[in-house]
């Protein structure tokens, strides 16, 4: 009698809406009473006034229903779980495929709630025509929907489900009419101003610019102008034709010259004026912390404490055997797959349902390592807003930065996925871990009733396992070392099982309850597993594996156009070999970081042609799903590039991707929750989904969208975008999963990229005012240190004080010329009393002793008086 409201992120026809046309979002609501237009078409509903009592409307046996006072009511009880575990309906209803239809109806309920009413097919898959979700509250209000029918049926059904309540309450339902032949008004999305600026703001010394939406094909004059009013600059636009990805006719405008930092900045052009912004320094720490955030706020297995995010996103502990949970610490297999139990507790829930996979868990926590890890060997990335203290998390106070413990709730989930030893398949990990049917909307995770299960290995999974272990290990080392033995065991051990089992592949028809993620190609598996093991054990059977992929060298396999996914991770291997120290020769080290550049200079090309500047251009001009996470991953091949080389174009292209995020699009649309006057904030989602019930919040501020995807798998998106230009095919409703979702792989590449961006905004356009020649001399398990500090600023430092943190398990003991302490693998060391003064072209000099045990590599990354430097050899 219903359509469970699930989503298939991988499995697309899952829910049959290839032949779907669904609903006007929100529907247009009327004053009760209001006049009906006339309209001849020939009425569907039998009985829509309730003369003559009930029939032939039914209800579940939980919510019996009566006529009273001319209106149907059902009294429903309390603690239902689902909207459709009660639900009001008729069946048998006739619609012609092809022909529009107009649904309208009065509703009240005592107690306020959301409902959904759709036109469905009667017997699974319960596929919708019209699926709507509508408030309804004490007040009868109008409500009227149009779509047009996908298919031909003999036998639809009406049915409005009124469960999913805490309280009980009575529901009452009037007027109701379908009547036929009636075509739906054709979507026009509220774009608000033409003119397209980022909503958030441009770095003092970064690129600024943006895209006017007009007909006009002369040039237009544009003015900048401060929130009093006072002209700032201006000039006149450049027109750029047809924007083949809205099917826009745009001009775009340039104001990079203006470097006065302020807020309320807007851009007027032809008298229509822009979203206001800021320009300054301090933009984007913010989005940095809220980004990260995310990970916490799906945390599975542990409360989310009002105290760290707030009250309105504070909730029990979800999925650990608490009723009415069945708890994903004593998971069971699906039937067949496996004769034992695993405790998997733990992890990030993935996405807009409460399922847990590996492979889209490993490129997620695999980008907040190499977050981290860039701080270690980029001279202006900033470790300390990602230190312990620094993030929304519980684990404070144990010396190791937050952001590796927010990845250690993930990999150690992972490392539960593994097959134990001495059953069939072990070492392999399991793939997924889900209810055994699709999770209802809204459902919080503490209050999901369904039996989870696990899926069955396979060679992807295990390859994402031995990838993330492997960096865990080197990255662990420093601040828990039994932690981190755990990892590389881990990684070893999965390694060794996916080269014994190469193509055991997810099956594609697996997407009942959680999505596929099928993926027939582990060849970029493969070769992220072994560039992560080599450059933890410098071991040179994985260099070797590496250099033999078919992929080394093959920029196009390794990066792809479209942007790196879950389902194609080489790229991951390669930032971390050009960018982490290693054993490779000068020439293999030449080709990775040329697979680098190679990738960026396409994706910097692709944003300087495009009239909204998105560094994202797949060959075939589909946007796909996820498409803002594409373009997300862009963005770090970018700054990867930009921080290898130092090129400015790189950094530009990075820019404009993030003004593309906040805002400068085709629909004038922030993307990112909380960010922007025009931000999303009814993502898909199972437990922030205040559009669906008012006592749940929006998403958490930070959590980017998926975007637009012209594919349009969802009926939300069909009945509202059907003919979308690609880059238009979006809308920020519940139900629309294809185009509004939220993932960790998707705020995964944001964290990283507002990161590298915040890191920007904290220095001056110089990339260093000092620089430092540090030299060790080595021996079996020890080592001696000279360091030179040069002033190469025009200002002088006094005191001054340089701080680094080793990457390895070195120690300072003796030291000379400097105070040098030590705190763990953060190390600092500051001016004596006779050497305070560094002069600008001056320069001081220390040097110590000091122990060392597994794989060395010298310091890369040094900040004076919190100021990035440069390094020589």
């Amino acid at each position: 009698m219903f359509r469970r409201s699930g989503r298939s992120r991988r499995v697309r026809l899952l829910l049959g809406v290839a032949a779907t046309a669904g609903l006007l979002a929100g529907g247009l609501v009327a004053p009760a009473g209001a006049a009906e237009p006339v309209d001849e078409a020939p009425e569907v509903i039998v009985n829509g006034d309730f003369s003559a009592g009930t029939a032939p409307w039914w209800s579940t046996a939980n919510s019996p229903v009566a006529v009273s006072d001319g209106r149907l009511c059902a009294d429903v009880p309390a603690g239902t779980a689902n909207a459709w575990d009660a639900i009001v309906g008729q069946s048998g209803l006739a619609l012609t495929a092809g022909e529009g239809y107009t649904l309208s109806y009065t509703a009240t309920s005592t107690v306020p709630v959301t409902i959904r009413a759709n036109v469905q097919r009667a017997t699974e898959p319960w596929t919708t025509e019209l699926a709507t979700a509508q408030p309804v509250g004490t007040t009868a209000e109008r409500v009227t929907e149009t779509f047009t029918a996908g298919a031909d049926h003999e036998a639809a059904q009406l049915v409005f489900q009124i469960g999913g309540g805490a309280e009980a309450l009575t529901f009452c339902v009037d007027d109701v009419s379908l009547r036929g032949g009636t075509a739906p008004p054709p979507y026009e999305p509220d774009t608000g101003s033409p003119v397209r600026v980022n909503q958030v703001g441009y770095l003092t010394h970064g690129p600024k610019g943006g895209t006017f939406v007009t007909g006009e094909t002369g040039p237009q004059v544009w003015t900048l102008d401060s929130a009093d009013g006072t002209r700032l600059a201006g000039g006149t636009t450049t027109p750029a034709s047809v924007d083949t990805a809205s099917r826009q006719h745009v001009h775009t405008f340039d104001f990079s010259a203006v470097t006065t930092p302020g807020e309320g900045y807007t851009v007027t052009v032809a008298g229509e004026k822009s979203e206001p912004f800021a320009i300054g320094d301090d933009l984007y720490a913010s989005l940095r912390t809220d980004a990260l955030a995310y990970f916490h706020h799906n945390r599975s297995g542990i409360e989310i404490d009002a105290d760290i995010v707030g009250e309105q996103y504070a909730r029990p502990a979800g999925h650990l055997g608490v009723s009415p949970n069945q708890g994903d610490n004593d998971v069971p297999c699906q039937p067949g797959v496996c004769d034992y139990r695993l405790n998997a507790a733990g992890g990030w829930y993935d996405a807009g349902d409460h399922g847990k996979y590996v492979v889209n868990g490993g490129i997620s926590v695999a980008q907040l390592m190499s977050t981290f890890e860039r701080t270690l060997y980029e001279e202006n990335a900033d470790a300390g807003p990602l230190g312990d203290g620094a993030l929304r998390l519980p684990e404070h106070g144990n010396a190791t930065p937050d952001i590796l413990d927010e990845a250690r709730w993930e990999l150690e989930f992972l490392m539960r996925m593994q097959v134990p030893a001495g059953k069939p398949l072990a070492g392999m990990a399991h793939h997924k871990l889900h209810d055994k049917e699709w999770t209802g909307l809204p459902t919080r995770p503490d209050r999901d009733p369904q039996p989870r299960e696990l899926h069955p290995p396979t060679t992807a999974a295990t390859l994402n396992l031995a990838a993330t272990a492997a960096q865990c290990a080197r990255l662990f080392q420093v601040y828990d070392a039994g932690f981190a033995a755990q990892c590389r065991e881990a990684a070893r051990t999965a390694w060794t099982a996916a080269k014994a089992h190469p193509d055991i592949l997810a099956d594609p028809q697996d997407g009942t309850g959680g999505g596929a993620y099928n993926d027939n190609d582990v060849r970029d598996e493969f070769y992220w597993a072994a560039a992560e093991l080599y450059l933890t054990t410098g071991e040179d059977a994985y260099r070797q594996e590496v250099l033999r992929s078919p992929l080394h060298g093959d920029t196009d396999a390794v990066f792809p156009r479209g942007g790196m996914s879950w389902g194609s991770v080489a790229g991951l291997g390669a930032l971390n070999l050009s960018t982490v120290p290693g054993k490779l020769s000068a020439d293999q080290l030449t080709t990775v970081r040329g697979m680098v550049t190679e990738a960026a200079d396409g994706y910097a090309a692709d944003s300087a042609r495009a009239a909204y500047g998105l560094p994202y251009a797949p060959d075939d001009g589909h946007f796909v799903w996820g498409s803002n996470s594409q373009v997300a991953n862009n963005m770090v091949v970018l700054g990867s590039a930009h921080d290898l080389t130092g090129r400015t174009a790189y950094r530009d292209a990075v820019l404009r991707g993030m003004d593309y995020l906040l805002g400068r699009n085709a629909l004038n649309q922030s993307y990112i929750t909380g960010y922007g006057e025009r931000d999303s904030r009814n993502q898909h989602h199972r437990f922030w989904a205040n559009q669906l019930d008012p006592a749940l919040p929006h998403p958490a501020p930070g959590s980017l969208a998926g975007g637009p995807n012209d594919a349009i798998q969802d009926p939300v998106a069909q009945a509202e975008l059907r003919g979308c230009a690609p880059s238009m095919c979006y809308i920020d409703d519940i139900e629309s999963w294809s185009t509004n979702e939220i993932t960790i792989n998707w705020n995964a590449p944001l964290a990283w990229v507002a990161s590298y961006v915040d890191d920007l905004g904290s220095g001056a356009p110089a990339r260093a005012r000092c620089e430092v020649t540090y030299t060790s001399h080595r021996w079996d398990g020890g080592f001696t240190t000279q360091v030179v500090v040069k002033n190469t600023g025009a200002l002088t430092i006094r005191p001054w004080r340089l701080d680094w943190t080793f990457a390895d398990q070195q120690r300072v003991t003796d030291t000379w010329g400097a105070d040098v302490r030590q705190s763990g693998p953060r190390t600092t060391a500051e001016a004596l009393g006779w050497n305070l003064t560094l002069a600008p072209g001056g320069t001081v000099r220390f040097g110590f002793n000091g122990r060392s045990t597994g794989l060395v590599n010298d310091p890369r990354a040094f900040r004076l008086n919190d100021r990035a430097c440069g390094t020589t050899s």
